[in-house]
């Protein structure tokens, strides 16, 4: 029997994107722990950014996908856990580059919500499990969910972000004060991937 490895597990789980930051939810430190037995049955005890995020299960569904692939895997066990509460601390030094390095602080001033009208850039793929993927040029791949494949698709480069936002903003039935700083983040996401171009 292959054993599986807590290695191999959090290689996998690296293709699980968090669906409010678009980091791994390894590199962003969600994951709290992993335990195998020796049948190679693993439960995973992971956290969300926020205790309301109302896309925790696509993300429990993610890991089971991703997981699934894993080679002698036994059954998977998803156990959200909330103490203690995440903060940005526990990020990988790779995620809070990214986030707060200076690249991603320059972007956050150089974007121009009316003016700039953002382009997707590479493709989407169904996987054979349902899972939903965007790989950019470089051959990378991003599991995603329904709301992020839809705001990608928006990104033709014919409305502007506070365009996307407007459209956004009616369809979730949530005011655009809140959901600016969420899409500002996430294209910035986006472009870092080369996902998206401006």
């Amino acid at each position: 029997m292959v054993k599986v490895t807590e290695q191999k597990v959090l290689n996998a789980l690296k293709q699980c994107i968090d669906p409010e930051i678009p980091l791994s939810i390894v590199d962003l430190g969600l994951i709290y722990g992993i335990d195998i037995d020796d049948k190679n049955n693993v439960n995973i005890r992971m956290t969300m950014t926020t205790p309301g995020c109302p896309l925790h299960n696509t993300l429990v569904r993610d890991v089971k996908n991703a997981l699934s692939k894993v080679e002698g895997i036994g059954n998977v066990n998803v156990e959200i856990v909330w103490d203690p509460p995440w903060s940005p601390e526990r990020m990988s030094p790779e995620a809070k580059a990214m986030i707060y390095g200076s690249k991603a602080t320059s972007l956050r001033f150089t974007i121009d919500l009316e003016r700039s009208k953002p382009l997707k850039q590479g493709t989407f793929t169904r996987q054979e499990d349902g899972s939903l993927v965007l790989i950019n040029e470089q051959g990378q791949g991003f599991m995603i969910n329904d709301a992020l494949l839809d705001f990608w698709n928006m990104c033709d480069g014919t409305r502007s972000i506070n365009q996307i936002i407007d459209e956004f903003s009616a369809k979730l039935k949530i005011p655009r004060i809140e959901l600016e700083r969420e899409v500002v983040t996430l294209v910035q996401q986006m472009l870092e991937a080369k996902l998206l171009k401006v």
